[in-house]
């Protein structure tokens, strides 16, 4: 299956590579823009991406699966990123997604029936100051406890 960019991605993929002087270096600007616009990173996607920017397609596939940013897959409305290191591990980040996970009856890397959550965990989201945190979308909460994440499911919920 071949993949077509839209008008509006190869207006920015153009004035991105007017900026970088090397083409590898708009390869995350736009798998973020593709992300975006798809809301996960198909196959097919990258693979005309790499084709694109002619870099070879294990390029992409390595960017998009070393970091956790990108999705492979769909994820729900809600996409719940939870950082599961020392610093927010030592603030209760376990607890916090054993809760979710309760309370939202799926496990990580799943997504609620109606698709409107995705739980997942990451190494980092760079806030240990203000541990445990969690990203949704992109937007970040910290200093978490379940009171403050049970009041964010409803406000979720409730749109």
């Amino acid at each position: 299956m071949h993949y077509s960019f839209s008008d509006n991605f190869k207006k920015k993929a153009e004035q991105l590579l007017g900026i970088y002087p090397q083409k590898e270096a708009v390869i995350i600007p736009l798998l973020h823009e593709l992300q975006r616009e798809l809301g996960y990173l198909p196959d097919e996607a990258m693979d005309a991406l790499a084709d694109y920017l002619k870099v070879p397609p294990v390029r992409i596939k390595g960017v998009v699966l070393f970091y956790t940013m990108f999705n492979r897959k769909p994820v729900g409305k809600f996409h719940i990123q939870v950082c599961r290191n020392i610093s927010c591990s030592l603030m209760g980040a376990g607890n916090i997604i054993d809760f979710l996970k309760k309370n939202l009856g799926i496990n990580e890397g799943e997504t609620t029936a109606d698709g409107y959550f995705t739980l997942s965990t990451v190494e980092c989201l760079g806030s240990c100051g203000t541990a445990p945190v969690m990203m949704v979308n992109d937007d970040y909460f910290e200093d978490l406890t379940m009171d403050k994440i049970e009041k964010l499911l409803k406000e979720f919920k409730n749109g």
